[in-house]
């Protein structure tokens, strides 16, 4: 388990949390709908959490007669249920609770003070949990462009927490605009343009995750640079005449299986190619310690295909 991530998913639950508690308060005393979706959204969230949680854990059962190859794939499954739960519940209530105070905005509303004073500390711990996440973005980016650190994550976690904490923002944002826009012009329309805000957004965040998830959960390769390092190491060992083609997939966030069928000279001795694999496998996770599994296949002298 990766101990920047899991400290990233611990400081957004408790933040979570804290929030949440304050905001259903908050949405009781001043009757907001854009603060109850807000409230209903920081709860979702402490639950993503605790699913996220969950699946790190899980991901580290050793491999068993039914899961030969490990049960690191949990990691990937409980981001995609992240994923789902955000349009579930958050953007589907929100979505709901913002057309409902839109088409009926005569009810009655109550102190807004103290969802003021809710909604700046909820910015307030909500940047704190984002502040967590981006250092660990930051340091998973390694001086690549955003798209491209994106593209070829492969641990789902600090790009869950992320986006669901810059999804949170703009959430506290609108539901703040609603609120002030109310109480400004006396039109309840507004709270209920806030929550709808809020729902749109956690749509959009939630098809993206989703998105991207499911790209891992079906499995993924390495990286090009990746790839391009094991093709270099392999065609570089002595005894290799050709590398035939490679073939990688992610079982988790930092564990791949590898395929490979290479051409070895004629006349090589089963001693010698068993020694010849065992200098590739050496090298390999030597420097790409994420190749926990490694097969190599002997090619036939007349496949003559070339990488692919």
């Amino acid at each position: 388990m990766s101990a920047g991530s899991q400290s990233v998913v611990v400081k957004a639950l408790v933040a979570n949390l804290g929030i949440a508690i304050a905001k259903f308060v908050a949405a009781f005393i001043s009757r907001s709908a854009s603060m109850l979706a807000e409230a209903v959204h920081s709860l979702a969230d402490s639950g993503n959490q605790v699913f996220l949680l969950l699946g790190m854990r899980k991901s580290e059962r050793r491999e068993d007669a039914i899961h030969e190859f490990g049960y690191a794939a949990e990691r990937y499954f409980w981001a995609f249920i992240v994923a789902v739960s955000l349009f579930t519940i958050g953007a589907t209530f929100s979505l709901y609770e913002g057309i409902h105070k839109v088409l009926h905005p005569d009810g009655a509303m109550g102190s807004r003070t103290v969802a003021y004073i809710v909604l700046g500390v909820s910015i307030a711990l909500e940047l704190y949990s984002l502040s967590a996440a981006l250092a660990e973005f930051k340091h998973i980016k390694a001086g690549r462009s955003l798209k491209q650190t994106i593209d070829e994550a492969r641990d789902a976690v600090v790009i869950v927490v992320l986006f669901e904490d810059i999804a949170a923002l703009v959430g506290l944002v609108s539901a703040f605009a609603g609120l002030l826009l109310t109480q400004l012009t006396g039109n309840g329309v507004w709270d209920g343009v806030g929550s709808i805000v809020v729902g749109v957004t956690l749509f959009g965040v939630a098809a993206f995750l989703a998105r991207k998830t499911k790209a891992l959960l079906i499995g993924q390769s390495v990286t090009p640079t990746q790839r391009a390092t094991i093709v270099d190491l392999v065609t570089a060992t002595a005894g290799v005449e050709r590398l035939v083609h490679v073939r990688t997939m992610h079982l988790g966030p930092e564990e791949v299986l590898l395929g490979m069928k290479i051409a070895v000279a004629p006349g090589t001795t089963v001693e010698q190619v068993a020694t010849l694999v065992d200098a590739i496998e050496v090298k390999l996770r030597a420097e790409l310690p994420i190749l926990k599994r490694i097969y190599v296949e002997l090619a036939a002298p007349d496949d003559a295909r070339a990488v692919a």
